[in-house]
């Protein structure tokens, strides 16, 4: 059973690499969002079927434990979370937007991530 209704401005990122994972957290805390972070798909699975359902997934493909592919696989089950926007940030050169699309994701933001396309696409889909 998945957690809370969705809460606006509450972002989760699952993100394997820590300097990464904190500096997108610093650069949305400041943005005034309240994040929550996991260091692998797994963890993110378990925050979502625990905590208040986030209004925006910032997703990294490669990570160990459970990748980004089966992530979006088991986040499309889980009851309540199946509508939360995912946005694909990797560093990846073969995605595209078409691909993340077809992933099931909403968006692409490549690594290095360029601050203002990330803040744009939050404030876009994180509603």
């Amino acid at each position: 059973m998945a957690g809370n209704p969705s809460a606006p401005g509450i972002i989760l990122i699952a993100e394997d690499d820590a300097v990464t994972r904190e500096g997108l957290s610093a650069i949305l805390q400041r943005a005034g969002y309240v994040v929550a972070v996991a260091a692998n798909g797994q963890e993110a699975l378990d925050y979502l079927t625990s905590q208040t359902v986030p209004s925006l997934i910032l997703l990294d493909m490669l990570m160990p434990v459970l990748d980004g592919w089966l992530f979006m696989r088991e986040l499309r089950q889980l009851p309540g979370c199946s509508a939360v926007p995912v946005v694909v940030v990797t560093g990846m050169t073969v995605a595209s937007s078409e691909w993340t699309k077809a992933l099931g994701a909403v968006a692409l933001v490549k690594k290095p991530v360029d601050v203002a396309l990330l803040l744009d696409t939050v404030r876009q889909y994180g509603k």
